[in-house]
């Protein structure tokens, strides 16, 4: 098998690429960097520019599923120019593999997206699923709408489409959780908000796992991409100082200064949603991190 997977050198796509070479399965990656082009028997690069609708149709030679991970980060501070940022590098990204798929003879079979859980409204009590049909009156709401609007569209080529809603993912070295612990071990950690917002987060290696098992099983529809054990944002933060074994001594960091920080991006740290993952792992998929206990005691 061989797979084109975009935001390849991101923090998902390069645990996934480890992950696909260890079960013997090709990777072409896509890439905006021509420094990061490599030729190698099992990896290799191709570059794109999705702003100026170039790519290199190459990429696509042999290739039997994308894995569509592209797109700007949402932790950088939301200008209007950077929210542009956001929705372009995602709408501009699918919409060029589209056009070129349907321009150029290929096999693949299969288009795997990323997608997020904030597309679910805010919520202290509901318990979210794939057949919840509301979403999130937000930007980040309508980012992620666009995103899965965008993934549907290649079903007109006769594809199988997933839709990966992911959810807080937790790495030792990149992403949310080194932001977590910085305050924690410096002595001035506490919960942020109400604390009672939900946190529904997944390991770097389940969240990898899950993609290859969506993969290799030819899976289409939605799915959510969290561990089976939410926490609340005060449960977390006690749990990263204890593994840590750091007091937290400060109150709850107040929603209102949380917000004349952050501005609109608030809503990523005093919001959040109690995700389910029954549907994926009633189709066999096993987590390796399911508490966050047992996360925790692996990445620190």
């Amino acid at each position: 098998m061989k797979v084109l997977i975009t935001g390849a050198t991101g923090l998902i796509g390069k645990e996934l690429i480890k992950l696909c070479h260890q079960n013997e399965i090709k990777v072409n990656y896509l890439t905006t960097s021509q420094h990061k082009i490599k030729h190698k028997p099992n990896y290799r690069g191709y570059f794109w520019n999705p702003k100026q609708g170039e790519i290199d149709a190459l990429c696509l030679m042999g290739v039997d599923a994308i894995i569509h991970l592209a797109g700007a980060s949402i932790a950088s501070k939301w200008t209007p120019d950077y929210k542009e940022e956001i929705i372009e590098s995602r709408v501009l990204s699918a919409n060029l593999l589209f056009n070129t798929l349907h321009k150029h003879e290929n096999q693949v079979k299969q288009f795997i997206s990323s997608s997020g859980i904030n597309i679910y409204p805010n919520s202290f009590d509901k318990i979210y699923t794939e057949k919840s049909l509301e979403v999130d009156n937000t930007f980040l709401g309508d980012v992620i709408l666009n995103w899965e609007e965008i993934a549907d569209k290649f079903a007109i080529e006769h594809m199988k489409v997933a839709k990966i809603r992911t959810g807080v993912v937790l790495d030792a070295q990149e992403g949310a959780l080194p932001k977590l612990i910085q305050p924690i071990k410096l002595g001035f950690g506490a919960p942020l908000g109400c604390g009672k917002q939900w946190q529904s987060w997944i390991h770097i290696k389940d969240i990898a796992a899950l993609y290859l098992f969506v993969l290799q099983n030819n899976l289409e529809g939605v799915f959510n991409a969290v561990s089976p054990n939410p926490v609340t944002n005060k449960e977390l933060t006690v749990a990263i100082a204890k593994k840590l074994k750091k007091p937290l001594w400060l109150p709850n960091v107040p929603a209102f200064i949380l917000k004349a920080i952050l501005g609109e991006m608030a809503v990523l740290v005093v919001s959040g949603q109690k995700v389910s993952s029954k549907k994926i792992e009633n189709l066999g998929f096993k987590f390796l991190y399911p508490t966050i206990e047992v996360a925790l005691e692996d990445l620190l």
